[in-house]
């Protein structure tokens, strides 16, 4: 009889330990010196590069660097250790990696060169950039909280090479496991009608 109970009370619990939701993607908040930005990490869909960023952030190594290019309807690009857009960390470029996200406002990913993509520095869309999608690059996150933030950012005065004339600062950047309650209550982004 024991037995039993036990035995049926083991299969309810496999039961409703299947029924759960599948495990979601890491959620990152990025504090600025203009407020804070929450993405959600593609780890799933693209583990190469969204290995590499979450490994990053972890490691503290992208705390108190800046967002060094910044383009008006286009991108605000940040990750460089030198600031200058020339930098990087260590000599390994990322595999390519085929993103199931398309370039719309919001969406992360790693910058180029010829050479391949970076293994730091990364652009968030300030508008939906498509045609990069056949250039290579790869979305690995998304902004799902603080797109007012980015905006803001994207509005700061630049000088040459579209640099921001006042330093825009990447102060931590750390996991949580949910956007908190204060930054919920903000006007969430507004998704492009192409993004998932």
């Amino acid at each position: 009889m024991i037995l039993t109970g036990l035995f049926i009370t083991g299969i309810v619990y496999a039961q409703e330990k299947k029924a759960e939701k599948p495990m979601k993607n890491p959620i990152v908040e990025m504090n600025t010196n203009h407020g804070n930005i929450y993405l959600e990490v593609f780890e799933k869909e693209t583990p190469i590069h969204a290995r590499n960023f979450l490994d990053k952030a972890d490691a503290g190594k992208y705390d108190s660097l800046t967002f060094h290019r910044i383009v008006p309807n286009f991108v605000i690009q940040g990750g460089d250790p030198t600031g200058t857009g020339m930098g990087d960390m260590g000599s390994d470029r990322l595999a390519d990696e085929k993103s199931p996200f398309p370039q719309v406002r919001g969406t992360i990913a790693m910058a180029r060169s010829a050479a391949g993509a970076s293994n730091c520095q990364f652009y968030i869309n300030l508008k939906d950039n498509t045609p990069l999608d056949q250039q290579g690059f790869s979305s690995f996150a998304k902004v799902i909280q603080g797109m007012d933030v980015v905006d803001k950012i994207a509005k700061v005065q630049t000088g040459q090479k579209d640099r921001p004339l006042e330093p825009v600062v990447m102060i931590k950047l750390q996991r949580v496991e949910k956007i908190p309650a204060a930054a919920e209550k903000a006007a969430p982004a507004k998704e492009s009608s192409g993004q998932k």
